[in-house]
């Protein structure tokens, strides 16, 4: 596989959290009395604003069910930082979340799904977990040249797990990858920037890499990066496919809450979508500014104060 943009950003420094310093094995056993309840709400966690894109897929699946959205925008982005960083912080954040009572925690970025996971579900062991994965093997199926690209966050590109993705689904296939690291494209999906000539001159610069080596099939390994579909599409002239993986993570969403016995119940009086509710570890108001923008509906924030 081949990397670009792998030079390291300064690191940011973050002080403890106030829930990283409880034991979590004591939140878990204060919460599992509420997470396992088909009435309860289902929890999305991401960095900032991108974990939308999958929120919006899971309101389309599962439209009957409530939901806890929490976009740790303080501390975005998470592509910057390394495991020990994104592993406390995921923490922090799923910690709030299941404080809310969730029965299920989708974890809508791929940086924190690559880097904690596996940390998450060993600490909250009483929860249940699903998260994103970059959609390489589809892209792999659906490539004529075999060439694809994967644009993600420097983390994300460079991770290990990526890596045995593409070993596994690509090169096994004699497929080449192509992966880059694109920090510029959050920050434009952050401050609500996803239209306009500015705009597309960004995302045609961050991934001049990877159309360079004549992919025909671009992975969007960002939950942020969806809200740019538009603009990638239209700078690529509508030639390549691009692919992202939020549909996949809210089918698989459904299946475990339907083993997990966990669906909302059905109720012939619904006639609409289920609750939002939506936090942010930042601003509120500009996170329901730009949030507004993604979605496209009015939404009430309010900020989480850990």
């Amino acid at each position: 596989m081949n990397y670009w943009n792998q030079d390291s950003g300064q690191q940011n420094i973050t002080q403890p959290a106030r829930d990283s310093e409880r034991s979590p094995h004591t939140l878990d056993q204060e919460m599992s009395s509420l997470s396992g309840t088909a009435e309860a709400p289902i929890g999305v966690f991401d960095s900032g604003v991108g974990g939308l894109t999958i929120l919006s897929a899971l309101r389309q699946e599962l439209p009957y069910e409530n939901y806890i959205y929490f976009g740790d925008t303080a501390n975005c982005p998470y592509g910057m930082r390394d495991d020990a960083e994104i592993i406390e912080l995921s923490i922090q954040a799923c910690g709030f979340l299941i404080e809310q009572g969730v029965k299920l925690i989708v974890v809508a970025c791929n940086t924190a799904s690559q880097a904690a996971l596996n940390s998450l579900r060993a600490t909250f062991t009483s929860i249940r977990f699903v998260g994103v994965i970059p959609a390489v093997k589809p892209a792999a199926r659906f490539t004529k040249n075999g060439r694809i690209g994967i644009a993600a966050t420097r983390h994300a590109s460079k991770a290990t797990y990526l890596k045995q993705l593409i070993d596994d689904f690509a090169v096994a296939s004699g497929i080449q990858a192509f992966a880059v690291g694109c920090p510029e494209l959050v920050t434009l999906v952050e401050q609500g920037e996803i239209d306009g000539l500015a705009v597309e001159e960004t995302v045609r610069q961050a991934l001049d890499p990877i159309l360079k080596e004549g992919v025909d099939v671009i992975v969007l390994g960002c939950t942020h990066f969806p809200a740019l579909r538009p603009v990638i599409e239209r700078v690529t002239y509508h030639k390549i496919h691009v692919i992202d993986s939020s549909n996949a993570v809210a089918r698989h969403t459904h299946r475990v809450l339907d083993a997990e016995g966990l669906i909302q119940p059905d109720n012939s009086n619904i006639t609409q979508f289920g609750n939002i509710e939506m936090w942010c570890s930042g601003d509120a108001e500009v996170f329901r500014n730009v949030a507004m923008k993604l979605i496209g509906y009015s939404v009430h924030v309010q900020q989480a104060r850990f």
